[in-house]
């Protein structure tokens, strides 16, 4: 039996007996005005994070969804598109499919604005996506690429990159691990299906991304997720699991290298009213301008005795200059 295939029948199990708690997301779901969630959606919420940035879903967007789950963040996507086949889930695992095409039954009853019709549930898998090429605003999963090997998640990369739009976005939650994790571990299969053992650590996970063909990352939150005890796991030292949120979009990259924004800003405290770098960044004395990680390298040696670069906050949803 394949990795994937003791994945796959772990999910089989807890898509018919629903496991409460599996991923430990200690955030509620997100709450929206006139969207009820059914407790049986709560419960199979296998996710570690949230793929569903709210800000960013105008224009009712062509969602593809892989690794269904029990249709909860199917559900929320649906709440920003209410048309027919607007979201598309994708899910190789039957017994899941069947489980949230019912979670959604019950959620029209719940909710007057929905309809099952949102929502197409298809068979399919990460690696070969049922739809053509730049067809789709948004690819989301939420803690299923992390179960991959790395060849494996180069592939889903390239094909989220294939299928999304010019421009489209990839919205992923997924648990990496704040220092590598060992070989015996990683050879366990159970311990990966269950988003354990098959974390990579943030540089390895980010530059996937990018080496698919994503111009810029956007981080939209890191929070510890689970540890890997050293007397549970056979370890030496403890290990930080953390949930990443991100959101990577499909442009190109540039000369210099893709754009990750981490949170960090650039502070210029000169005498000048401005500061010009002469490569598109201006700042204006005493006010923090929102960087990513790359201009931030280049500011700090270019003027480092006047200009601040803070720190990642882990946490950022749009402006600034790159």
């Amino acid at each position: 039996m394949t990795y994937l295939e003791t994945a796959a029948q772990f999910y089989s199990q807890v898509a018919q007996t629903p496991e409460v708690g599996l991923c430990c997301v200690q955030s509620t779901p997100l709450q929206l005005p006139g969207l009820k969630i059914p407790l049986l959606m709560q419960e199979m919420n296998y996710g570690c994070g949230t793929t569903v940035h709210h800000n960013e879903l105008n224009n009712e967007p062509t969602v593809l969804y892989v690794g269904v789950g029990g249709g909860l963040e199917a559900l929320q996507f649906a709440y920003f598109s209410r048309r027919p086949g607007a979201i598309i889930a994708v899910e190789p695992v039957e017994a899941m499919r069947e489980a949230a095409m019912r979670n959604l039954e019950i959620a029209a009853t719940e909710n007057p604005w929905f309809d099952t019709s949102f929502v197409e549930i298809c068979p399919g898998d990460a690696f070969n996506l049922p739809v053509a090429d730049a067809s789709v605003d948004i690819v989301a999963q939420n803690c299923l690429f992390n179960i991959f090997e790395p060849t494996d998640l180069t592939l889903a990369l390239k094909e989220a990159y294939r299928v999304l739009k010019s421009g489209g976005r990839l919205q992923m939650s997924d648990p990496i691990s704040t220092s590598p994790i060992p070989e015996h571990l990683q050879k366990n299969e159970h311990l990966r299906a269950l988003c354990l053992s098959g974390a990579l650590t943030y540089l390895e996970y980010t530059q996937l991304i990018i080496n698919a063909g994503f111009g810029q990352v956007e981080i939209r939150a890191r929070r510890p997720y689970r540890l890997l005890d050293k007397h549970s796991y056979q370890l030496q030292e403890n290990i930080l699991l953390e949930s990443l949120d991100s959101v990577a979009f499909k442009v190109e990259i540039p000369p210099d290298g893709a754009c990750v924004f981490t949170g960090k800003t650039a502070i210029y405290t000169g005498k000048e009213e401005f500061f010009d770098d002469q490569s598109g960044h201006i700042l204006q004395r005493g006010i923090p301008v929102a960087v990513c990680d790359k201009t931030a390298e280049k500011l700090a040696v270019i003027n480092s005795e006047e200009i601040i670069i803070t720190s990642s906050t882990w946490y950022y949803d749009g402006g600034g200059c790159c």
